[in-house]
This record gives structure tokens, C-alpha cells and sequence, in this order.
């Protein structure tokens, strides 16, 4: 037996994923891993497919046998996943590519017409293909089937007469469930028909184990006379899954008939397998071979497997060993009996980190319950009765594991080091980052992902300096996205507008779809010339955000779209007349029309159309309903509500009390909050508005407690008032809304609602000056709710005038 390689024995999957990856450059490696895992299912059969590929690489462009049939299946799986490089198999005999070839004895394989090698027809008595057999096994060509009675038939009358109680409907789906073919299904007749006492006994005796299976599924069917046959050897009635000397036997005879004295340990045990030299192994030697350890999921150190559950393999110190109440968490489950309280704990506890009722600190729950857990200095003060870490000495624990924190630290150490666990000077940030988090099991398990796994042992690779064009270079996605933010909070990588970027890659990909060379200088020049030009201008040292990169994709999209209706109309828009855009007009199916408008009329402006009009359409006040005891109502219930987030509930409070929108609300920082004794302002534009004590106290609170979800690379002085999933940015505008409607306010209504009133109030320069709108969209506000700043200028005399007497409205003064 050939000794199998280092890489082979290591990672199978691994090495096969890049083999195939050096051929296939264009199929993802998730893919191509995706595929190798469905098409081979045992570790044995991984390994032997990896050590194929590993000695004759060429197999993939070849497809040429002989090799493991596990090959043929890998090269057919590809191609149907895509592939454009791998060969499909070859037929061994005849050399022809095939989608599909069969496996046969030396690693040959072959196509259909190969294979089915040609016999003497009981018919026509000539040398044809053989298409089926007939009761007695002989062959039949595809002219001369077997008319011999029909065997379905014979079948349900004999088990109907055996058995009453069966009708046909139950015996024909009986054999339905058996075997599905209907050659399979005739065969099954004929052997039943020709040998009925294998329904009431003797079915050990049984030539396929479609006839057990039927057998199965008449007694499941209600048949009283059908037995279900005894195994020969122990004479218990139980599944007879092996075939010795012509008869059916249960698994445990077959082991004792097949146990042979081990190589490794002695015991008489039938073998699991066999070692290099060809030398039995029982099952107890095999799994402790070092190529067969495993890293268990519970300790993370590689041992033998004791059992696999969903999660993943496990030892034998790491098996769940009794389903009892938890003494943590008070459910059922599988069990360990804790050693720091003497009472069972699940395993969703021992792996549970909280903030400790008794110390604040976060830690691993070792006591307590589920609502006030405790960690393990809180559980047992006592310092002797604890171990420590045998790495860092310092964490209080049992176990003589490495702990949690450590142990991360080693695996990053192996992703981004270089063999010897040092690591490059810009990546100590970085690594400190990843090791200080404060749930370091958050951390490994998002390093143990496969896509963030490849993607750190990429950037551990490559010499070169982390930058933002390296990580571009990267195959995109969220696992990329998050680790840059990571790399940014961290100091690794400096700040970059990402929304921005990616805008401008989405333009240059638009703009190149245009085939018309006249039709793409005019996208272009509306797209970056105009659009980006102005977005930059307007951004300066701030980022973009997500309604003005909406604002241009809209944009870009209204024009793209407005250039391929003239397109396919035979126009252009040298040639496009005012009745043409009308009739587009007219078209209730077309989308983007006011940003269509702006398009045209920059066309027309830029010389590129001649003659055309498109009107624009001026706002005339809110279009929703204005109900201001709703306003008052949802300001009172997130004032009082408790229950509620304190985010959200500052979030709806600046909305519905400042109408502030989302966008604004979600660029906020600690900066902008003012606190000053018991006084709290807040700055939405050029002047600071004093807040009330309710919503000051919720804005304290707020700044005290904001914590992101990020637990990776989250910095210690966040800015922002409301930080967001990624680590160093806000919560994004769409996240802020989704919030909002969850507790019943409808942001765009609100918003317009709390405008609306606050115009009649105030006049429009203090109203831009004190919310940071426009002084334009002030008076375009104030115009209407029909408010007058007069009004707001006599309230403001007879405050500084109390002794004037109040005149009745009509009344002369």
C-alpha cells in the first residue's frame, strides 16, 4: 500500500480545492469546496481522492484513466458546477469524453456503449444489448421483452390470498417504497413469486435487499401473515444488513465472523481498517493513529474522536454525558456535573460569557443562574480551590487547557505569522485587536470561519504592506468588508470613504456597458462630470452617505435607462424630438422620471439634445397626513417607556421633537453633546438647542452606556452617539429606520409632522440655524404651514412686555 503524503493526511479537502483552483482560476474556492464535500462523504474517500490529484495533477485536464472513481465523479461534478478547464472522464476503452461513465474494476471507466456488452437475446436468440432480463435471469434485447405473465400482477394476488388483509393499492405501494425501478420491481416479483416462503420466514434467504425492504413495508402496512425473517446465526429478529455464504445475517454476526486479532493492540475485533503494510487495525487503533486525530470542538487539542455531533467532532472528555435540569440555566440537556458547584451544567453554559452580577467583569459563567450568572472568582472566591492558565497564569480556571483567550491568541499568531509566531510590525495592532477583544470566543469563531480563515492566512502571506488596494484585490464580500473596518478601527489601514468607492467602480462598470461609443461619452459625462463631481465637492473631509449615493445611482440609472429606450427605439439623442420624449412620457411602464427630467434637461444644456422640454414639478408642502396629537402621543409613550432601547428611544425623540432625519441623527457623536451640570445641549446646526430634562436624562444615559455589536476591533474612544455593527462606524441610517419601525414610528411622516409644526412656531432663519436645514427648505416649510415670522417677532414684544395689556382678537387697542 502506498504511504499517503503530509498534505494528504492534514487537509484532503484543502490540497483538492487547490489543485482544482490552479486550473479552474474563475470558480470560487467555497465552490469548488462545496462541490468536493457533496461528491465524496468519507474521510477515507477524501484522502483517496487527494492523493490522486497529488501524484498525477494532469488527471483534471486529461480525464484519462485509470484512477480512483472518485476522480470520474469529481471531474462530472465540476463541469456541471461550471468548470471550463477540467476535462470531463474519458471512457477507458473507447477514449471518448462522456458527462457521464461508470466505474469498473483498476480504476478503469467507462461509457455506457463500453460497458453493456452485448449477449444472446432468449428471444430473437441474436447478439444484442442487453435492455432486461427475464423471470429465470436471461437476457433480452430491446425487441424481445418479456411477455411472460405479469409479475406485478402474480405478486398482489399471491400476498392477497397469503394475506387478506392487503388489498392491491397497499401491496403495490409496498413495492413502491422497496424499490423504485420498475425493472428493479419486476425483479423483486419474480423472486418473491418464485419463492414465497420468503414472506413468512425464511427472507435471510432473500437475493436482494429490495426483498427485506418490501418485507418491512407490508408488516408496516398492517400485513399479519408477512414475517420478518431472524437473522441464521443469532436467530434475532433484527436488520440484516451483510451477506455471508449466501445468507443474510445481522451486523454483530458479521463482526464476529470477520474478527481478526489487531495489529496495533492485540484484540479480537473485526478490523476498521488496515495500515500501510496491510495489517488489521480495530476501530480503537484506528481513530488513535496520528493522521486520524481530529480537533475536538470542546478542547480544540487533536484527539481522537469519540463522537460527532452537530457541531462537530468531539473526545471522549468532551462527549455530553447525562441529560439532566442545569444548574445555571434550569433546561434539560445533556449534562457535565460542574466541579465549582457540584450540580450538572449544559454545554450552552460552560461556553457562555456574561457580565458577572457579582464583579461587572465579563468573563465565562461558572455559577449563578441565567439571569445573575457569575464568573468563576464570584462562584468560589477562594483562590486555592482554582487553577490558572498554563499559559498566561493568570485566567481562574479548572481545566489544564490553555484558556480562551490564549488560545486565540496562538491562532492568530498561526494565520498571520510566519511560521514562527512573529508577526510584521503593521499587523501588532491588528493582532492586538483580534487578542484584546472582550469575548475572545466571539473571536474564534469568527477566525474559524473558512472565508475569514483564507483571507488572514492570505494577508499572513503576502509580504507586502496591508493596504486598502492589497485587500482589493481580495475577493469581495461581507467577511472582507467587516475585516477592513476592522484594520481601520485599529490604526492598521487608514479611514477611506468605502461607500464612495464602491460608487465609482458601479458608475465605470455602468458606463462600460454601453456599447455605443457617442452613448458612453455622454453617460460619463453625466455620471462623473456632473454627478461625482458635484457629490465630491459637497462631501469635503465627510464620507457618503447612503441617500447621496442613492441620489446618483438613481440618477445614473434614470439615464442609462432613458439611452436604451432611445436605442432600441432607433433614436439618439441628437435625433430625439419633443413628441419622442412625450410618447415616452406616456409610458405608464417607465420608472425614474423625475431623475429621467434632470437628465434631459443636462442634455439639452450640454448640447447633446436639442429642442427638448421637461418641466419640473415644485414642492408644495407635505403630502402625508399632519396629526400632531400623534406626534405628542409618540413623544410621551418614548419619554416614559422604559421598556424600550434608551437608543431608540433618543433616535424617535430628536426625530419626532427636532425632526431630524435619520441620515443626520445616525452621524451624531459625543461631540455635538454638550453637558454642563444639570444643562444638556445638543448641536444639529450652527446653534446648540438646550434639550429638557426627560430626553437630557435619556441623552446622558445614552452617552454613558452606547456600545456598537461590533466585539472585534471596536475602539475604546467611539465617537459616534450611536456606533454601529462594524467597528469604528455609526449605525447606518437604514438600520436606524428598520429600529424605528419596529416601535412605531414612521420616520417620513413624523419628520414632516414635527417640521410642519415647528414652522409656524418659528421664524425660517432660526429654524435653519438651530435644526442645520437650508435656509430654502425653511422657508419653503414655513410657506407651507402658512407660518410668519412676524407673528413670532410680536410674540416675542409682548414677552418683553408683560404690563401691556391683552387685547381681544378684533378688539380695538
Amino acid at each position: 500500500m502506498t504511504s499517503l503524503a503530509d498534505e494528504v493526511l492534514a487537509d484532503p479537502v484543502g490540497l483538492v480545492v487547490r489543485l482544482v483552483g490552479n486550473v479552474e482560476k474563475h470558480l470560487p474556492a467555497e465552490h469548488i469546496r462545496d462541490i468536493v464535500l457533496t461528491v465524496v462523504h468519507t474521510r477515507a474517500g477524501r484522502r483517496s481522492l487527494a492523493q490522486a490529484l497529488h501524484d498525477d495533477p494532469s488527471l483534471l485536464r486529461t480525464g484519462q484513466p485509470p484512477a480512483p472513481y472518485c476522480v470520474a465523479k469529481l471531474l462530472m461534478a465540476l463541469n456541471d458546477g461550471g468548470a471550463q478547464n477540467v476535462a470531463l472522464p474519458r471512457c477507458g476503452e473507447c477514449g471518448r469524453a462522456c458527462r457521464y461513465v461508470g466505474s469498473s474494476t483498476g480504476g478503469r471507466w467507462g461509457c455506457s456503449p463500453c460497458f453493456d456488452k452485448p449477449a444472446a437475446c432468449a428471444g430473437c436468440h441474436e447478439e444484442r444489448r442487453v435492455t432486461s432480463r427475464d423471470r429465470h435471469g436471461e437476457p433480452r434485447c430491446q425487441n424481445c421483452p418479456d411477455t411472460d405473465g405479469d409479475p406485478l400482477r402474480e405478486l398482489t394476488e399471491l400476498i392477497t390470498k397469503l394475506d387478506p388483509g392487503l388489498n392491491t393499492d397497499a401491496i403495490l405501494a409496498a413495492l413502491g417504497r422497496a424499490t423504485v425501478r420498475p425493472a428493479g420491481q419486476r425483479r423483486l416479483a419474480w423472486a418473491v413469486v418464485a419463492r414465497p416462503e420468503l414472506l413468512t420466514g425464511a427472507g435471510y434467504e432473500a437475493p436482494t435487499p429490495a426483498a427485506l425492504r418490501f418485507i418491512n413495508e407490508l408488516v408496516e402496512a398492517g400485513a399479519a401473515k408477512v414475517v420478518r425473517p431472524a437473522c441464521p446465526r443469532c436467530h434475532g429478529v433484527k436488520a440484516l444488513s451483510k451477506l455471508l455464504e449466501g445468507k443474510r445475517i445481522c451486523r454483530a454476526c458479521f463482526a464476529r465472523h470477520a474478527a481478526v486479532a489487531c495489529s496495533g493492540c492485540g484484540a479480537v475485533r473485526e478490523p476498521a481498517t488496515r495500515d500501510s503494510e496491510g495489517r488489521p487495525l480495530c476501530p480503537n487503533c484506528m481513530i488513535r493513529q496520528p493522521a486520524n486525530l481530529e480537533e475536538c470542538v470542546g478542547c480544540r487539542r487533536r484527539m481522537p474522536v469519540a463522537t460527532r455531533l452537530p457541531d462537530g467532532p468531539r473526545c471522549n472528555n468532551c462527549r455530553p454525558r447525562i441529560t439532566a435540569e442545569c444548574g445555571i440555566c434550569g433546561r434539560m440537556a445533556p449534562c457535565e456535573m460542574s466541579r465549582a458547584t457540584g450540580q450538572p451544567w449544559c454545554e450552552r453554559c460552560q461556553h457562555r460569557w456574561v457580565t458577572c452580577s457579582g464583579c461587572d467583569s465579563v468573563a465565562q459563567a461558572r455559577g449563578g443562574t441565567w439571569k445573575a450568572p457569575l464568573c468563576a472568582k464570584c462562584t468560589n472566591p477562594d483562590p486555592d480551590f482554582w487553577g490558572r492558565c498554563p499559559v498566561c497564569t493568570t485566567t481562574w480556571q479548572l481545566s489544564p487547557r490553555p484558556c480562551q483567550r490564549c488560545l486565540l491568541d496562538q491562532q492568530v499568531r498561526d494565520l498571520l505569522g510566519d511560521g514562527t509566531g512573529a508577526l510584521r510590525p503593521e499587523l501588532a495592532p491588528f493582532h492586538e485587536a483580534l487578542t484584546s477583544a472582550e469575548r475572545p470566543d466571539v473571536a474564534i469563531a469568527w477566525i474559524s470561519r473558512s472565508k475569514a480563515r483564507d483571507l488572514l492566512e492570505h494577508i499572513g502571506r503576502d509580504e507586502r504592506p496591508v493596504t486598502h488596494e492589497v485587500l482589493d484585490e481580495l475577493p469581495p464580500g461581507k467577511v472582507l468588508a467587516h475585516l477592513r473596518s476592522v484594520l481601520v478601527a485599529t490604526g492598521t489601514l487608514p479611514p477611506r470613504d468605502e461607500r464612495l468607492i464602491a460608487l465609482e467602480k458601479w458608475i465605470t462598470e455602468t458606463v462600460q456597458t454601453r456599447t455605443d461609443l457617442a452613448e458612453r461619452r455622454i453617460l460619463h459625462g453625466y455620471a462623473v462630470w456632473h454627478h461625482m463631481r458635484r457629490l465630491r465637492r459637497r462631501l469635503g473631509e465627510d464620507h457618503t452617505t447612503r441617500l447621496q449615493d442613492l441620489n446618483v445611482r438613481c440618477h445614473v440609472t434614470a439615464a442609462d435607462s432613458f439611452l436604451t429606450w432611445l436605442n432600441n427605439e432607433g433614436l439618439t439623442l441628437g435625433t430625439c424630438t419633443q413628441p419622442d420624449l412625450e410618447r415616452w412620457t406616456a409610458d405608464a411602464t417607465v420608472s425614474y422620471r423625475d431623475e429621467t427630467g434632470h437628465f434631459v434637461r443636462w442634455s439639452v444644456q450640454h448640447r447633446h439634445a436639442r429642442g427638448l422640454t421637461y418641466g419640473t414639478v415644485r414642492w408644495t408642502g407635505p403630502q402625508g397626513t399632519i396629526d400632531s396629537e400623534k406626534r405628542w402621543a409618540d413623544a410621551r409613550r418614548l419619554l416614559n417607556d422604559d421598556t424600550l432601547p434608551t437608543p431608540d428611544r433618543v433616535a424617535g425623540l430628536l426625530l419626532i421633537l427636532y425632526a431630524q432625519k435619520i441620515a443626520t441623527i445616525s452621524q451624531l457623536t459625543v461631540d455635538d453633546v454638550h453637558i454642563d451640570g444639570d444643562t444638556v445641549t445638543i448641536t444639529f446646526g450652527s446653534s446648540p438647542v438646550v434639550l429638557p430634562t426627560p430626553l437630557a436624562s435619556l441623552v446622558r444615559e445614552l452617552v454613558a452606556t452606547r456600545r456598537g455589536k461590533a466585539k472585534i476591533g471596536s475602539p475604546d474612544d467611539c465617537r459616534w452617539l450611536f456606533p454601529g455593527g462594524h467597528p469604528g462606524l455609526p449605525l447606518t441610517d437604514s438600520q436606524i429606520g428598520k429600529r424605528l419601525h419596529g416601535i412605531g414610528i414612521r420616520p417620513k411622516q413624523d419628520r414632516s409632522t414635527a417640521l410642519f409644526t415647528l414652522a409656524t412656531e418659528l421664524p425660517a432663519a432660526i429654524l435653519a440655524r438651530m435644526l442645520g436645514i437650508h435656509i430654502k427648505v425653511a422657508v419653503q416649510w414655513q410657506k407651507a404651514s402658512a407660518g410668519d415670522w412676524a407673528a413670532y417677532a410680536a410674540d416675542v414684544s409682548r414677552r418683553n412686555a408683560p404690563h401691556q395689556p391683552i387685547h381681544e382678537p378684533g378688539a380695538t387697542p
